[in-house]
Order: structure tokens, then C-alpha cells, then sequence
């Protein structure tokens, strides 16, 4: 009997990728990465092993030359790197921060064409907002009722919400501020406004639920202000307080809160999705667990998307000060206006300051993570960033945990820390979030869709059941970054209109955290 014939190992082609034909380094592409000696077909041959998505030299670089990708001097080599060496953190210093002063403004305005005829099934409120999910959102003053609001959100779900199939679900809005704090220190406005806005987020309907312990910091009148939270209906909104001498025992406060609860249920019961033009979209776009295909194929293909929402004339923010301000001048160049281009320095400006009390720099932004995937240091992970914002004219500028309130680009100041980013921006109303990610995270927020763009194949396949779009076809010319765009944004249509992203597949939910730079007491 003849041996069975033995498959022939397919040789691999050996990919890499530069972002501009001004660059000096490009990223191997493979997965699993190349071995030395390598040869690619323009003649580079590998000096040593270089892993996916790190950088390979493409011309011999002396000590203390510019390292150059995107365009931009991302490093100075700090030794002698001969053209195929792997050029990594080890090897490279950072460059300064650029300045604030005398920088482009509106050199690079370029208005968009209109989009027009895409809709969603959404849910319209008496604000004029709209929602993608109809969520019963419970508002806590004090991280001190957080045991108590987890305890009666089981409750209400197990035993209220089936009764109410028209609501979605039901979340606590639980936080670690609230006491202990500063709470008349100049910044101290940044949580509280936080908490506010996140109680006015689209996705909750206009019901306003607050509990309160009673003796904290943060009283609930503090936290609503006067007429600074419109509601639906006559009156105050209604607040819980577990102090109050009418609660005799634990259940009797978890029964006023479910019987608050369940009037609240009721009237988000009656709600109903209708037909809205895809203007009412808030679209919140993020990256993390980034790598160093995140600025070759998913932030370009959530650009790509981000020019589409905002020609269809929905507001698009992205954030992450960190990420941003090695990139200040390609922002201002595109401020619609000299106010927008003031706007951004100052928000650079004060984030420097903030950085510098806390005696540390830009630099520490960088996880190992990052590096890991390829990412040197924070001007490389930076330009691979800005791209999520597309190309057309930045329209307008948010504080940290300020509401926004007009159609557009949006850049919504925040800390680049996801879950503070996150935060920040449900605070800035988004019904809708977009997450890039290379090297993996299973991020996901309860109070909004939280769609994720894998920015590789490999990390695609091994997460296939928790990421929404797989941009890694990009690096492999599978598809475009056109087609990607496309792609995400009509998942974002579907999922606005009740299609469940993965994250909300596997009720994927990660903590509020709020961005606190005041002194803790």
C-alpha cells in the first residue's frame, strides 16, 4: 500500500507595512511574526527576529537619527540601527512634547458632502434626544449604597422587569465618589457634573432615580441642582434616601426602592422604537488594548465610519488627551473655527498641568501591552490614535463630564484610561460606542452598546464570539479600509436599533469610574 501523499507546507510571504513613503520603519504584518534572515521581495532581509506589529529599520539609521512612521518623528535611535534591525522602546527616545503656541489653525478645514436617507428604529425622548436602549438608570449619590442598589437591581429584575417586556434592562449607576472628597474643591465639578450628565444619558429615557445614603458629601439636591435635571413628570425627581426613619430594616429599603422603581418601569413601558434619521446618533469612539496595526486598518476603518455619521449629520466624539496631544497641531489645522483651535490647546494645556502635579508625563501612558504590540512610546500610539476621528473639520470642544450639545466632530476631552473615558463619555450623552482593540480587552458598559473593531485576524479568530468587526483583513488586502468603514457603519444602524452587539450578547459590563482630580480627604 502507498504512503499517503504528505501536504507540502505553504511558504509564508513575508508582509510588511509603512504608512508613508517618507518613513523609515514599517511593521512586520505576519502573524507570529518573521525569524532573521528573512528576505522580502524589495531586498530587506531581517538582522533578527521581529514580532507582529513591531518595527523593522528600512534604512541604515545612525545614533541619534529621526525615527520617522506616519510621517512623523516618532524617536531618535539611541544606537547605530543597520537597515532590517528590529527597532523597538528599547532603542529609541522619546521625542518632546510639542508646544502649545503658534500652531495651525483651520489649514486643513475640508467640509464633508452630505449623506443623506440612513435611518435607525430608536427611541425618542421630551428633550429632543434619542436613545438606542430603553434602560431604567438608578443614580446613587455615594459608593456607600452601592451594596444596597446591586442588592434591589437583582430584585427588580428577577421580579419587576418581566413584567415590563418594553424595557431593556435595568442598571445601578454605582460610583466611588460621593464622600471622603473635596467636595468644594475647584475640580470637584468634574465628578458631580459626571454623575449628573450620565443620569440625563439618552438611554435613560428622562427618568430620574436617585438613592442617597443621607449623611454623605454629595447630597442629592447638590447633585440635581436647581432645574438642572429635567423630568417628565410634575415634581422632583424621585430620591430614596436608606437613612430615612421610615426605613425600618434592610428590606424595607430595598421595598421602597423596587416600589420607586416599578412607576418608573411603567412609563418607560410605554415607550416605543420609531423611525429616526441616523442625525440623532451620539457615537462615542474609543481604543484600547491598542497595538500597532491599531493605526493601520481598525481606528482608519472607525475614521472612515466617523466621516460617514457626521456627513449624515450625527455627532462623533473622540477623546483620550494623552492620545491626542503629541497630534495637537493636526487638530487645530482642523478646527472649524479660531474658538475650537483655542478650545483644544486649552484642554491640552490643563490636562499638562494635571499631569505635572501628579509628577508625571505622557509617557506613562503606555502600557506594556501596547509595547508588546508594537507600540514604542506614546507619539507612535498617538498617531495611530487621532485617526479614529476621520478627516472633516472638529466642530467643537467638551470639557470632562460636560454634556454636548451640538451635531458634528466633537472632541470631548477625557483621561485615555478606558473606563474613565468611557465614562466620560455617557456623561457627553453618546447612545453609542465604538472600540478598537488589538491586543484584546473585553470591554463592555450596561448603560450603552458598546460595539469592538479587532484590529487583526489573528485576534479576530481567537475572539470571534466577542468581536463585532474584524478590521485585520486590512493588513492582509482582504477588504478595505473603505469597506470596513461601510461595514461598521451600518452594524452601528442595526445595533442602534436593537440588534445586540457581543458585549451585550454576554452582558460584558465594566464599572463606572469617574475622573476625580480633586484631593480626597
Amino acid at each position: 500500500m502507498a504512503p499517503a501523499p504528505t501536504a507540502t507546507p505553504r511558504a509564508v510571504r513575508p508582509l510588511y507595512i509603512a504608512m508613508h513613503a517618507a518613513d523609515n520603519v514599517a511593521i512586520v504584518a505576519n502573524d507570529g511574526g518573521l525569524p532573521a534572515g528573512t528576505a522580502f521581495p524589495c531586498g530587506l532581509v531581517l538582522a533578527e527576529a521581529v514580532p507582529q506589529g513591531h518595527k523593522v529599520a528600512l534604512a541604515d539609521l545612525r545614533e541619534g537619527d529621526a525615527v520617522i512612521r506616519y510621517n512623523v518623528v516618532i524617536g531618535y535611535a539611541l544606537r547605530d540601527l543597520p537597515r532590517g534591525s528590529w527597532v523597538n522602546e528599547r532603542v529609541i527616545r522619546m521625542p518632546d512634547a510639542p508646544g502649545l503656541k503658534d500652531l495651525p489653525v483651520g489649514t486643513r478645514v475640508t467640509p464633508l458632502p452630505p449623506l443623506e436617507g440612513y435611518t435607525f428604529e430608536g427611541y425618542r425622548n421630551a428633550d429632543g434626544s434619542v436613545g438606542t436602549r430603553n434602560i431604567l438608570g438608578i443614580t446613587t449619590t455615594v459608593q456607600c449604597v452601592e451594596g444596597v442598589v446591586e442588592f434591589a437591581v437583582r430584585r427588580i429584575k428577577e421580579e419587576l422587569l418581566p413584567k415590563y417586556p418594553n424595557v431593556d434592562d435595568v442598571v445601578g449607576l454605582e460610583h466611588t465618589y460621593g464622600c471622603g472628597v473635596a467636595i468644594d474643591a475647584p475640580d470637584a465639578g468634574i465628578p458631580i457634573r459626571t454623575i449628573r450628565n450620565i443620569a440625563l444619558n439618552p438611554n435613560f429615557g428622562g427618568e430620574v432615580m436617585i438613592v442617597s445614603l443621607g449623611c454623605e458629601k454629595l447630597q442629592p439636591a447638590r447633585l440635581i441642582g436647581a432645574g438642572t435635571i429635567p423630568i417628565q413628570k410634575a415634581g422632583e425627581p424621585d430620591v430614596v434616601c436608606l437613612q430615612d426613619e421610615q426605613h425600618v430594616g434592610f428590606a424595607s429599603m430595598i421595598e421602597s426602592i423596587m416600589v420607586t422603581a416599578e412607576k418608573h418601569l411603567a412609563r418607560l413601558n410605554a415607550r416605543r422604537r420609531e423611525t429616526c434619521p441616523a442625525s440623532e446618533l451620539v457615537v462615542g469612539v474609543q481604543c484600547g488594548g491598542s497595538d500597532a496595526f491599531s493605526g493601520v486598518t481598525a481606528n482608519p476603518a472607525v475614521g472612515f465610519a466617523t466621516d460617514l455619521l457626521v456627513r449624515a449629520g450625527a455627532t462623533v466624539m473622540f477623546s483620550e488627551v494623552t492620545e491626542v496631544r503629541d497630534g495637537i497641531d493636526q487638530l487645530t489645522a482642523r478646527a472649524a473655527t479660531p474658538e475650537v483651535a483655542e478650545a483644544l490647546v486649552r484642554q491640552m494645556a490643563w490636562y499638562d498641568r494635571y499631569l505635572e502635579q501628579g509628577q508625571v508625563d505622557r509617557s506613562a501612558n503606555t502600557t506594556p501591552g501596547n509595547k508588546k504590540g508594537g507600540l514604542s512610546n506614546i507619539v507612535e500610539k498617538a498617531m495611530g490614535s487621532i485617526v479614529k476621528s476621520g478627516t472633516g473639520p472638529i466642530h467643537g470642544v467638551s470639557g470632562p463630564g460636560e454634556k454636548v450639545t451640538q451635531k458634528g466632530l466633537i472632541y470631548a476631552a477625557t483621561p485615555a484610561g478606558d473606563f474613565v473615558c468611557g465614562t466620560l463619555q455617557l456623561a457627553a450623552g453618546m447612545n453609542l460606542h465604538v472600540f478598537t482593540t488589538g491586543r484584546g480587552t473585553p470591554y463592555g458598559l450596561a448603560e450603552v452598546p458598546v460595539v469592538k473593531v479587532s484590529t487583526r485576524n489573528d485576534l479576530a479568530r481567537r475572539w470571534h464570539d466577542l468581536m463585532d468587526i474584524n478590521a485585520g483583513r486590512i493588513a492582509t488586502g482582504e477588504a478595505t479600509i473603505e469597506e470596513v468603514g461601510w461595514e461598521l457603519f451600518h452594524t452601528l444602524l442595526a445595533v442602534a436599533s436593537g440588534r445586540k452587539s457581543w458585549a451585550e450578547h454576554w452582558k460584558i459590563r465594566n464599572a463606572l469610574v469617574l475622573f476625580n482630580p480633586a484631593p480626597v480627604t
